[in-house]
């Protein structure tokens, strides 16, 4: 596993560094030795994301995280629009001037700035454009071979952006192992593959005509090679966002008959935004999936700006009203969603 540092601009603290976030708490294609994050060095990136220790130090400069001896560099934030942040140009050439190759989860490719090639040329590094579009050689069509799949699939999607449906995956992973469970997960976006997914695509990178393709790929090349029990697809924005609608796909193309629902109660506006519209009711949201044909099994709570006990109080009150069983992910994990999944592979054996 390589030895990686993470770059996040001051942005350690907000939604932005959602990449970040996701690599701190875990991940096995990179061992992460360090965050770089002038705002916020002198803490332990561990305790200041989630109250719990990892030993990753945050450090204000390339400089100062060298003494781990990292090969990479991650960029760890996620812009809207996938545009770099100015600011970080100046880091990134440090990191390329002491050795380090560069990867970058933006839209905004690296390797398209002649100096920044050129500088990486010369330092014999490379510069990683994970969500550069693959060539059209290399995309798949849909088929509707996923239609005879008997492995179940499950999707985690949200009613909105940056709520953690990656997050949440990844906690039912872990979950379904502790409990005896061979579960897979279809990665979507760029922290997926960052984390070391396997099997996936970047959903937002590639051509409209072979989303559905690449999805049904994904799935199909997964449940061929591993013989899960049960697949879980990582969600991407929501069905309803203007900025940015998403999730039939998994309902349809990936024909995931089971959803499991990312909710913030707090939120009121799609991305913050009044312009945008109001995030619908979880009911109206339910319905919308059910007209798909696929039906919500639970629901997963983000509890940003929520005191524990309102944590709490949303989760039973959301219970008693939808019929469902609702987690709290950071809090107390996914343990409770495992039942509901075995249910759903013994239906199929």
């Amino acid at each position: 596993m390589n030895k990686a540092i993470i770059l996040c601009g001051g942005l350690l603290h907000t939604p932005d560094a959602k990449t970040a976030h996701g690599l701190i708490r875990e991940g096995e294609r990179f061992l992460i030795t360090a965050v770089i994050d002038e705002v916020n060095a002198g803490k332990d990136a561990g305790e200041m994301l989630d109250g719990k220790s990892r030993g990753i130090p945050v450090v204000k400069n390339i400089k100062d995280a060298l003494y781990t001896q990292p090969t990479h560099c991650i960029i760890g934030v996620a812009t809207n629009g996938g545009i770099l942040p100015p600011a970080m140009l100046d880091e990134i050439r440090e990191a390329i001037h002491n050795g380090l190759s560069v990867v970058n989860g933006l839209h905004d490719y690296l390797s398209d700035r002649p100096d920044m090639a050129a500088l990486a040329k010369r330092n014999n590094v490379e510069l990683i454009d994970i969500r550069k579009p693959r060539p059209r050689r290399e995309l798949h069509f849909w088929t509707g071979e996923i239609l005879n799949l008997a492995t179940p699939v499950v999707a985690v999607i949200g009613t909105d952006c940056a709520l953690g449906k990656r997050t949440t995956a990844r906690f039912l992973l872990k979950a379904c192992k502790e409990a005896g469970i061979h579960a897979q997960m279809i990665y979507t976006g760029q922290t997926g593959w960052l984390q070391g997914g396997k099997y996936g695509f970047i959903f937002d990178s590639t051509l409209n005509d072979f989303t559905g393709g690449e999805l049904e790929h994904a799935i199909l090349s997964c449940d061929k090679e591993t013989h899960p029990d049960i697949i879980l697809i990582e969600g991407q924005a929501a069905l309803r966002n203007p900025g940015g609608p998403c999730g039939s796909e998994l309902l349809v193309s990936g024909n995931a008959r089971h959803v499991i629902l990312v909710h913030a109660p707090k939120r009121k506006y799609y991305d913050h935004q009044p312009a945008w519209g109001e995030i619908p009711s979880l009911e109206s949201e339910m319905k919308l999936i059910g007209m798909y044909g696929s039906k919500v099994i639970a629901i997963a709570l983000n509890t940003e700006h929520c005191t524990t006990e309102e944590a709490e109080r949303f989760r039973q009150e959301y219970e008693k009203r939808l019929g469902v069983p609702v987690v709290l992910p950071l809090q107390q994990g996914c343990g409770r969603i495992v039942p509901l999944l075995r249910n759903l592979i013994q239906v199929t054996l």
